[in-house]
């Protein structure tokens, strides 16, 4: 439906906001909803940067909007779209507008940039005036249409809108250049009559798209719209075209308007106040001249400011005695749902959490390791090993423990390109995958037969330890069940040809642990397995699990059941993982520097067998008859 020429927005209004403005979005929408609008009032979003869709809420359920590269693409895909509000910055205000101003279904522009050069804002205003269109703005916050439309953030929090009367129409037009002031105008408006009808801020600039008096013209036409208010300033001659129009009967209606600025003949200089069109070049400029002007002219001007409300309240008195301001229609506006960000700060909520973190907190002034700021890990000198102590286990551990727990990360940090975890990060880096996929690709061979005995060898071992059995009955027990001893045997390394980190990390138990109980049990059973093979060694998994056990019954940190849980999450095998990542992550950059191709596994390393010999031909029983 065409709306009539004094109508910029009705209920049905639709725009393309240019601006990825996800909170004048969301106010426009909460806006929609309290007033009971069937269709959102923003149809799409204009974004140079990104396309596809915004979510946001309507009440308490989800919405898309649409996200458009570009304003003719925009505007084809949403003909129903007659207004644009422009959030783009002023330098790019002015080849938006004028692009807008070219599609033949946009109507209104609201050009929100101050700033925009005045030469700019002109060529603007004519070509609009060209096209039969209307521009609000530069510099401005926009208006309402109460009941039907908002333009952005104007009007404030919804608890405003309300009390403004703003969630359905009154019988005022009102029209100023301040967008600060609008607010507090509508609350005015609002307590001394019931409120308004439409209410512009035209913006502050000295060539605004669209004037006070053609707002004031347009509300003239409007029949919904029974009384004008007007809050103009010093500076320029807009309200002085008002008051020619009100002697001329073109605005019939009665105005109350307030020109702001009178205290500037207390200064002995010239003032410039906040708008660039709030600038009295003559005395005709004045704010006491034009309220002058405007009186003589018939408006309805107060004395001063703080009379305003009262002569708008006199006034709507006054019609609706004469009958020509009918009451309108009240309703209880739809309660806006509470946004879960606000409701969680107001207590309004209790939800049951989906994750619980014991050990980390970012949410404050700086980030903290089990309630320790890392500012004071710093200064104190913390280790690597503390911060493992802290994030894993959640305390701060002896020097000797954290000692011991950079060793193992040293030690474990690498073995050479062959085992399986260098092996495979090293084939994927050359398939040119990046450092997370190669680095993942080493670590998924971590098991049973790489790196991760060092849990199960603490787990058995400590379960025959505690049990009070031998190292022989320990054995027994192993080859009984069929299992070989987790922690015990390896490929290279033997009695004469020992391991040298093993050997390194038993000297540093000795020097700096109070017991090494568990280490003196693995060592007698090592000397039972080694009788029978030279290279049944305690390796170095199997030292380091059964390290760690003395290493937390050495510290006094541990209770008996934080140990034993510990054993069961599978804790220990952590430390091959970080320690193995260095040298994992080392292969894979040296593989990026030696610019290594696609690995292929060379045939003469591989045994083909693909001859399929036959299978043996079943016996076949022969019957014997019976004699």
């Amino acid at each position: 439906m065409v709306k009539p020429p004094h109508e910029l927005f009705d209920r049905q209004s639709q725009a393309i906001v240019y601006g990825y403005q996800v909170d004048a979005i969301q106010r426009m929408l909460d806006f929609d909803y309290i007033c009971e609008r069937d269709t959102p009032s923003v149809a799409s979003v204009v974004d140079p940067t990104r396309d596809g869709y915004l979510k946001t809420f309507w009440g308490s359920k989800e919405i898309l909007i649409p996200i458009y590269r570009e304003v003719d693409v925009a505007s084809e895909a949403h003909p129903n779209a007659d207004v644009m509000i422009n959030f783009s910055s002023f330098r790019s205000a002015y080849p938006t507008t004028m692009d807008a101003l070219d599609q033949e279904n946009i109507r209104v522009i609201v050009i929100i940039a101050e700033g925009v050069p005045e030469r700019r804002a002109r060529e603007i205003a004519a070509k609009a005036k060209t096209k039969g269109k209307w521009v609000i703005g530069p510099a401005t916050v926009g208006g309402v249409a109460a009941g039907a439309f908002r333009i952005g953030n104007t009007g404030g929090t919804t608890e405003n809108i309300v009390e403004s009367k703003l969630h359905r129409p009154g019988s005022v037009g009102f029209v100023s250049k301040s967008g600060g002031m609008l607010n507090e105008m509508f609350n005015i408006i609002a307590r001394n009559s019931d409120g308004v009808h439409e209410g512009i801020a035209t913006g502050g600039d000295r060539y605004p798209g669209s004037t006070l008096l053609d707002h004031l013209l347009r509300y003239q036409m409007n029949p919904k719209i029974k009384m004008l208010v007007c809050l103009g300033e010093m500076g320029g001659d807009d309200e002085v075209k008002i008051a020619d129009a009100v002697k001329k009967a073109e605005i019939s209606k009665p105005l109350v308007i307030w020109v702001t600025g009178t205290c500037a003949k207390m200064f002995p200089t010239q003032v410039q106040f906040g708008h660039a069109g709030a600038r009295a070049g003559s005395r005709l400029e004045t704010a006491d001249a034009k309220n002058d002007l405007l009186r003589k002219a018939g408006a309805i001007v107060p004395r001063s400011f703080d009379d305003f409300g009262e002569r708008i309240q006199e006034t709507f008195k006054r019609l609706s005695r004469e009958g020509k301001i009918l009451p309108v229609r009240e309703f209880e506006p739809r309660k806006l749902p509470v946004d879960f960000n606000r409701a969680i700060a107001l207590d309004l909520v209790r939800r049951p959490t989906s994750i619980t973190c014991t050990i980390s907190d970012d949410r404050g002034e700086e980030p903290t390791y089990v309630g320790i700021p890392i500012s004071q890990i710093f200064e104190e000198g913390y280790s690597l090993g503390d911060i493992i102590g802290l994030l894993w286990f959640k305390k701060k551990l002896p020097s000797f423990a954290s000692k011991f727990i950079e060793m193992v990360l040293m030690i474990t940090a690498d073995h050479g390109p062959a085992v399986s975890g260098a092996h495979n990060a090293i084939v994927a880096a050359s398939a040119g995958k990046d450092i997370v996929a190669s680095l993942c690709s080493g670590l998924l061979t971590v098991g049973p037969r790489f790196g991760g005995a060092i849990d199960d060898a603490a787990r058995y071992f400590k379960d025959a330890f505690d049990r009070g059995i031998s190292a022989q009955a320990f054995v027994n027990e192993m080859k009984a069940k069929g299992m070989r001893i987790p922690g015990i045997g390896h490929r290279i390394k033997s009695v004469r040809n020992p391991d040298k980190r093993v050997q390194l990390l038993i000297e540093f138990a000795k020097r700096n642990f109070m017991s090494t109980e568990y280490l003196d049990f693995a060592l007698e059973v090592e000397k039972i397995t080694t009788a029978k093979r030279g290279t049944l060694i305690l390796n170095v998994d199997g030292c380091i699990g059964v390290l760690f056990l003395d290493l937390m019954k050495s510290s006094g940190r541990f209770t008996r059941e934080e140990i034993d849980n510990i054993m069961k999450l599978g804790s220990l095998n952590g430390l091959f993982l970080i320690g193995r990542s260095i040298g994992i992550i080392g292969h894979v950059l040296d593989q990026y520097r030696l610019r290594s191709g696609l690995y292929r596994h060379p045939w003469d390393d591989i045994l083909f067998v693909t001859e399929q010999k036959p299978s043996p031909r079943p016996r076949t029983k022969v019957a014997v008859a019976s004699a």
